[in-house]
C-alpha cells in the first residue's frame, strides 16, 4: 500500500432525497444531476412506471425503466451498468422499491420464513432472523457496490410519517413524531436502516414547500453548497460539483450579523426562524443575547446627563426643579456652566 497527501479529487458524491407524494422528489433530483452533468446526459433508473419520462422535455438524461421483481442484485447490476456506460451522474427513483417494492428484501425475507416453516406458525417464529441472512447479505453486497461507482449517485427515498409513545415529564404517555438519526421530523426514509449513513448528504422534501431540501444529514462543509431555503437547482449541482472535482466551497453563512441586526422581539423571531433547525443551536447564545438586548429596560440617565441635554435655560430651571437639595448643591457648578452655555448661544 502507497501513501501520498490526502487531496480532495473526484470524490464520488451519493446524495439522498427523502419525502412523500407530491414533495418534488423526482424533480429535484434532475435538477441536481443536470447541475451536476453539465453539458453531458445523465442517467435515471426509473421504477416509477416510466413516470421520470414526463420530464423528457426539461432535462436530457437517458431513462431505463426497472421492473419487478425490486432484489438488490437487479439494482446492483443497473446501478453498475450505467455507471460503465459513463454517465457522470446517475439518479434512482426509487431506491425504496430494493427494500419495500414488490419482490424487494421485505418480500424476500417472508419467502424464505415460507420456504423454512412453511404455515408451522411456531416454526416461522424461530427461524424469523433465520429468514433476514440472505436478503439482508445480498442487501449489503449492493451497497458495497453503490460505494465503489464512479459515478455521483442521487438515490430518492419515500418517506412515510412515523410515530411513537413515549412517557413525558408528568409520567404519562404522549404521542411524538419519531425521533431518528435517519429522518425529520417524523418523516422516515423507507430503507434498511444502514444505507442512509453511506449517503454523502440527505434532504427531506415535503408536499408544503416543493423542492425546498431540509437537511437530514449535512456536514459542516456542504452547508453552503444548499442555501437555506432555496430549491434544490441546477445551480447547486454545479457548487458540489466543484467541490467534489477539488473545488472551493463557498463560505457558510454566519447568521450572527442577522440575529443582532434585529430591532424588535418581531425582527429576531424572523431572523430566527430562516436559520436551519440543524444550526440553531450553534446560534442560540447569540439568539438569547440579543433579546436581553432588546427587553432590557433603558438605563436611567444621570443628573450630568440631563443637564448636559437641555437645549434651553427653560429646559435647565425645570430639570433643577426636579433635583434635591443636595443634587443642586453637588451640581451647582454644572448647572451655572451650562447655563451660561445656553445665555450665550441664545446672544
Amino acid at each position: 500500500m502507497e501513501f501520498r497527501p490526502a487531496k480532495r479529487e473526484s470524490v464520488g458524491l451519493l446524495i439522498g432525497l427523502a419525502g412523500g407524494t407530491g414533495a418534488g422528489k423526482t424533480f429535484s433530483a434532475m435538477r441536481l444531476a443536470s447541475g451536476i452533468a453539465g453539458d453531458k446526459p445523465f442517467a435515471v433508473i426509473d421504477t416509477e412506471a416510466g413516470r421520470a419520462k414526463h420530464y423528457a422535455d426539461q432535462f436530457r438524461f437517458d431513462h431505463g425503466d426497472m421492473h419487478p421483481p425490486f432484489s438488490p442484485d437487479a439494482f446492483a447490476d443497473a446501478i453498475t451498468s450505467a455507471d460503465k456506460a459513463g454517465y457522470p451522474v446517475i439518479v434512482v427513483d426509487s431506491v425504496s422499491h430494493v427494500w419495500a417494492g414488490d419482490g424487494g428484501v421485505l418480500d424476500w425475507q417472508e419467502a424464505e420464513l415460507d420456504r423454512m416453516a412453511g404455515d408451522d406458525w411456531k416454526k416461522r417464529e424461530a427461524v424469523k432472523m433465520a429468514a433476514w441472512i440472505k436478503p439482508k447479505m445480498s442487501h449489503k453486497a449492493m451497497v458495497q457496490k453503490l460505494l465503489q461507482v464512479r459515478a455521483h449517485l442521487i438515490l430518492c427515498f419515500r418517506a412515510e410519517q412515523k410515530i411513537e409513545m413515549v412517557r413525558g415529564d408528568n409520567g404519562k404517555m404522549q404521542i411524538i413524531a419519531k425521533q431518528s438519526l435517519t429522518g425529520l421530523d417524523g418523516w422516515i426514509p423507507v430503507c434498511e436502516k444502514n444505507l442512509p449513513f453511506e449517503l454523502t448528504a440527505s434532504f427531506l422534501l415535503l408536499a408544503q414547500n416543493p423542492g425546498i431540501p431540509m437537511p437530514i444529514k449535512l456536514q459542516e462543509q456542504h452547508k453552503a453548497l444548499f442555501p437555506d431555503g432555496k430549491p434544490i437547482d441546477e445551480a447547486a449541482g454545479k457548487r458540489i460539483a466543484a467541490w467534489a472535482a477539488g473545488g472551493v466551497a463557498p463560505a457558510p453563512t454566519d447568521y450572527t450579523a442577522t440575529l443582532n441586526a434585529a430591532k424588535t422581539l418581531d425582527e429576531l423571531i424572523a431572523a430566527w426562524s430562516k436559520i436551519p433547525k440543524a444550526e440553531q443551536k450553534k446560534y442560540s447564545a447569540a439568539k438569547d443575547a440579543r433579546k436581553a438586548e432588546l427587553t432590557a429596560k433603558p438605563a436611567e440617565p444621570t443628573v450630568s446627563d440631563r443637564i448636559a441635554a437641555c437645549k434651553t435655560v427653560e429646559e435647565l430651571d425645570a430639570v433643577m426643579e426636579t433635583l434635591s437639595e443636595d443634587d443642586c448643591a453637588i451640581f451647582f457648578d454644572t448647572l451655572n456652566r451650562r447655563k451660561g452655555e445656553l445665555l450665550g448661544a441664545a446672544l
